[in-house]
């Protein structure tokens, strides 16, 4: 262990940002909280696609289709993310922001890891809902509108989200400023989005910055993509101490949180990416 111990009178009490990203993806899937199961177990998820099936007939006449369901199955495994942090008491009396800082950093890391599994979810969008742009063509209205033309919904300006889910992209900090450049007056700002990240709406598609997106590529659709199966809560336990230990007066909590990130709806996400 390598603590940086300080002396209390030049202690700036000043915690560096720990994020990898303050945007919480919790907020942009379907959150389900009955996780069962133990680590390694294998969860199926099938990923459900339909056919069209309406027809204009005329008098006399009846379908000649109908609309047909399938799925594909995929095998996703339980996960269990924990963490560790160990300190001695004579650390602990030496710098007073040692614990709060670490209990902060266990969080944060939590954060990040089950972040960074839906976002690589997201990421996972097939051919069929990839727009793959020309040599030399930049992120436009024309690309986020076929996007969002990709996602088979009614529509996502206006309407509740009960009726059209809105739908969402993440954009590196670096295209961010393209995006801006090309879109210009067409990019509007909706008072009701504001939060961290958030860069404005163009054809429906409420943008964020996402700092560990992948420069070239923005990834999203609606909250129907991606499913995260929780077992709700974190788990903090701070460990008994051995007699030895005791004998060192050496501290040792676990975090540790179980959960699964699954793209459940392939039809409900999107990538743009340049060539």
């Amino acid at each position: 262990m390598a603590h940086k111990i300080y002396d209390n009178f030049y202690l700036s009490n000043e915690v560096e940002d720990m994020y990898k990203s303050r945007l919480n993806l919790q907020n942009f899937c379907k959150v389900d909280n009955d996780l069962v199961g133990v680590p390694g177990m294998i969860r199926k998820i099938n990923r459900y696609t339909a056919t069209d099936g309406t027809e204009k007939l005329e008098m006399g006449k009846g379908n000649t289709k109908t609309i047909e369901v399938s799925y594909a199955q995929k095998d996703y495994t339980i996960q269990l993310a924990q963490n560790k942090f160990e300190y001695y008491d004579e650390q602990e009396m030496a710098d007073p922001m040692l614990v709060p800082v670490g209990m902060q950093k266990m969080g944060i890391d939590l954060f990040n890891t089950v972040n960074n599994d839906v976002f690589a979810e997201f990421n996972k969008a097939p051919e069929g809902q990839t727009i793959t742009l020309g040599p030399g063509v930049t992120f436009g209205f024309d690309c986020f509108a076929d996007a969002v033309s990709l996602l088979n919904i009614e529509g996502t300006d206006n309407d509740p989200e009960t009726v059209a889910p809105r739908a969402f992209a993440f954009v590196h900090p670096k295209d961010v400023a393209k995006v801006r450049k090309a879109l210009k007056d067409e990019l509007k700002y909706v008072e009701a989005f504001v939060r961290t990240g958030y860069v404005g709406t163009v054809a429906g598609v409420n943008l964020f910055t996402k700092k560990n997106a992948v420069e070239g590529t923005i990834a999203g659709g609606t909250k129907e993509a991606v499913t995260l199966f929780n077992k709700k809560g974190v788990e903090v336990v701070q460990s008994a101490r051995s007699s030895d230990d005791e004998n060192i007066r050496l501290n040792t909590i676990f975090a540790r949180k179980y959960y699964l990130a699954a793209l459940t709806d392939e039809s409900k996400c999107f990538k743009i990416k340049t060539a």
